[in-house]
């Protein structure tokens, strides 16, 4: 009789790929803010423009993600079961993958990336992740008919106030003629769209690589050809062409090897590690590290009424998933026990 191991065939325990998957999704997801601002900001040098800096993101995840695709098509395919569409380069059915690559691959970069061109990381830091679990929740009463128990609730509410702590005083500078409102509606709007994109992924119950692969095939065959056409052309301006290569390769890379790509994959393995719960939990540090990255990298101030919105939207997010923590700690006291027994 063999004895069982706890490590994996890559030599690594569970534990410790759930702790590196954990770590590398906040690093990536809090360097994100940081560096996209750093990029689209005009008043920082920057070459690329914000369409630039998406379509090296849609480029970039793509010279992975649509091999991987067409290779998952035909394997499907040469086992008579399954779906595709774009040509065999999205392993989902044409109605999903638009439907998902709408708002999870097109629309969100577009409007994130426009968005720090207006506002500050420290904003974004706030709405984007912030907003993102009150979005989530509003649609998923919607299409799913969940259910607002008392406590989580109490977490969107607190969402809301710091929402409006850091929104709601850059929109009363928009009648002195300031433009960080802007970026704050469509830092709101990026959220809304990756919480909708959220929502249909559990909705068709699709697999975490599959719908990576689909919103990325889709963004590539919408925008690519047209981003193309339009810039060539000169109908619009665009830089992607002429810029710095080493600037390009560097969002293709980053923007979308380590963005999409990567940050997807270490996603999934936290949540298959540490449980839905937890890891919503582990991510409610973003926020706070991206507002302080923003700081110290960029420059920026963090006034009294960001930092009482970042520590607001941050006590939302704990709040919002303490309700089903207890489920959580007994699922992990019951494998505690069985280990116990088992020594």
């Amino acid at each position: 009789m063999h004895s069982s191991t706890s490590h994996s065939s890559s030599g690594f325990s569970p534990r410790t790929i759930g702790l590196a998957a954990a770590v590398i999704t906040v690093i990536i997801w809090t360097s994100f803010i940081i560096i996209a601002r750093a990029s689209a900001d005009p008043s920082r040098g920057g070459t690329l423009t914000p369409f630039d800096i998406a379509f090296c993101r849609i480029v970039g995840a793509s010279l992975i993600l649509l091999p991987w695709g067409a290779w998952l098509v035909y394997r499907d395919r040469d086992r008579g079961v399954g779906q595709s569409a774009l040509f065999g380069i999205s392993p989902l059915s044409l109605k999903v993958t638009a439907s998902v690559g709408l708002f999870g691959g097109l629309l969100y970069a577009l409007l994130v990336y426009n968005g720090f061109t207006f506002a500050p990381a420290v904003h974004a830091s706030v709405l984007m992740p912030g907003s993102l679990p009150l979005w989530t929740a509003l649609l998923a009463v919607l299409v799913l008919h969940d259910r607002i128990t008392p406590l989580r609730a109490l977490g969107l509410g607190l969402i809301v106030l710091g929402d409006l702590m850091v929104g709601g005083a850059s929109l009363l500078h928009a009648f002195d003629g300031g433009s960080v409102w802007k970026g704050d509606v469509l830092f709101m709007l990026a959220a809304m769209c990756w919480a909708t994109y959220s929502v249909l992924a559990r909705r068709h119950a699709l697999d975490a690589v599959r719908a990576t692969i689909a919103i990325t095939a889709f963004a590539f065959s919408i925008y690519v050809p047209v981003y193309a056409a339009l810039v060539l052309s000169g109908a619009v301006p665009g830089h992607v062409f002429t810029a710095p290569f080493k600037e390009v390769l560097f969002h293709a890379v980053f923007q979308g090897w380590g963005s999409v790509v990567i940050s997807g994959i270490t996603f999934t393995k936290m949540i298959q590690h540490f449980g839905p719960v937890r890891s919503t939990m582990i991510t409610a540090l973003v926020p706070g590290l991206s507002a302080l990255g923003a700081v110290v990298f960029l420059g920026e101030p963090l006034y009294w009424n960001l930092a009482a919105g970042l520590a607001l939207v941050t006590m939302g997010i704990l709040f919002g998933v303490r309700a089903a923590l207890p489920v959580d700690i007994k699922a992990v006291a019951a494998s505690a026990g069985t280990a116990g027994a088992r020594g």
